[in-house]
């Protein structure tokens, strides 16, 4: 058992060193959708979690809620209900989007922004005012005195892209569903393990989580780094 585990492991270093063109379809196809769904959403969450989070206006309570439930929706959801605007009845059917890279994109963007606007309201209503008010005061600018304060939230407001970024990069249901699992076009990292895991294809599977797995000890030991850099400031 453990020589057959072993064989396995061999083989799927062996994908990935070899640059199998299969198993690089998949990591690109992974990465490139991921990387523009939070590209696209990082902005506009950040700065609706900073509105949330210093400002008080009608309706902010009902937003508030309407957030932290969209983040808690299982994925499997969104992608049902993606599909249903993407079809060819759909709403936005007339987009072509479904089992396109774009269908994708749209999805993973439904799920990056409630987590980016909810970590990053709670990062922003944990700092000092006086840091935004004291630039206001200055005469800074509104998106300047917004740098500002982001500056100093710097390592949490980092935490909240690198969990948007793990939500998406690992999840199934929605990328299977808008996407279809084409090769080579919408197969990425999650629906690939799970094809191929039901094929018995260990070895690409295998090869496919050592990816997820080195990424994740990559950005804890950046992030470690950063809160490591920023500890002396706060004290």
């Amino acid at each position: 058992m453990n020589e057959g585990w072993l064989a396995l492991l061999q083989q799927a270093f062996s994908l990935l060193l070899s640059f199998d063109p299969d198993v690089w379809s998949i990591i690109n196809v992974s990465f490139t959708v991921s990387f523009a769904a939070l590209l696209i959403t990082l902005i506009p969450s950040i700065m609706l979690g900073f509105i949330l989070a210093f400002r008080h206006f009608p309706g902010r309570w009902i937003v508030t809620n309407l957030i932290q439930t969209l983040q808690s929706i299982p994925t499997v959801v969104i992608g049902l209900l993606v599909y249903l605007l993407l079809t060819r009845n759909g709403a936005m059917g007339d987009l072509k989007w479904l089992f396109t890279q774009k269908g994708m994109i749209f999805g993973q963007m439904l799920i990056c922004a409630p987590v980016l606007v909810a970590l990053s309201q709670a990062a922003f209503a944990s700092v000092d005012r006086r840091a935004w008010e004291t630039s206001r005061t200055l005469g800074s600018s509104w998106f300047k005195a917004v740098w500002t304060v982001c500056r100093e939230l710097r390592v949490a407001l980092l935490l909240a892209i690198v969990a948007a970024f793990s939500r998406i990069l690992t999840e199934v249901g929605c990328s299977m569903m808008v996407g279809g699992n084409i090769m080579h076009v919408t197969r990425n990292i999650p629906t690939a393990i799970a094809l191929e895991t039901s094929k018995g294809d260990f070895a690409q599977a295998i090869a496919l989580g050592l990816v997820l797995l080195i990424l994740a000890i990559i950005l804890n030991f950046a992030l470690g780094s950063l809160r490591g850099k920023a500890l002396p400031r706060s004290h």
